[in-house]
């Protein structure tokens, strides 16, 4: 019988550090050219999407009224609404930090838009004014796929954009 094993590398959190240090340096021209917010949100996305291989979906979610509704993203089908206050991406909003969730099968506030989704971070989008519009959420069909160096690293991208 044959067995196919898919084998999915460690990254060191030096080398995540690395990889968003040259995301970063590679974002900077492309946002800073951006004529909107909505096309550096699909920029970004397509940036994270395509380069770095554990991410299965990446979007923006922006508050409209009691609701996020989805905005630019790469994947499968999103949720199209999250509906306040549930949710990691509401979690983020109310708390104005970075949430990493290493199982979201152990988080009993978890919204599952697609059952592959294994581990999840979010990032909130600050405005100059200190107001939080939405935010970044990004899932991977790997449980324990991010750590700081991806808060860090999703953080500084997402910093780059002008809300």
């Amino acid at each position: 019988m044959d067995y196919f094993f898919l084998y999915l590398p460690m990254i060191s959190e030096a080398q995540k550090v690395a990889r968003y240090q040259r995301l970063i340096s590679q974002a900077e021209g492309l946002l800073e050219k951006s004529p909107s917010r909505e096309s550096a949100f699909a920029t970004l996305n397509a940036i994270l999407y395509h380069k770095i291989s554990y991410i299965f979906w990446v979007g923006f979610y922006l508050l409209h009224e009691k609701e996020l509704i989805v905005n630019a993203y790469q994947g499968p089908l999103a949720c199209q609404v999250l509906p306040y206050p549930r949710g990691i991406c509401w979690q983020c909003i109310r708390e104005g930090l970075a949430i990493i969730v290493p199982d979201v099968n152990l988080a009993p506030d978890h919204i599952a838009c697609d059952s592959r989704s294994k581990s999840e971070i979010v990032i909130p989008l600050k405005g100059k004014d200190g107001i939080i519009p939405g935010v970044l959420d990004v899932d991977s069909d790997q449980t324990g796929a991010f750590t700081e160096a991806d808060a860090n690293g999703l953080t500084n991208l997402v910093n780059l954009i002008r809300l």
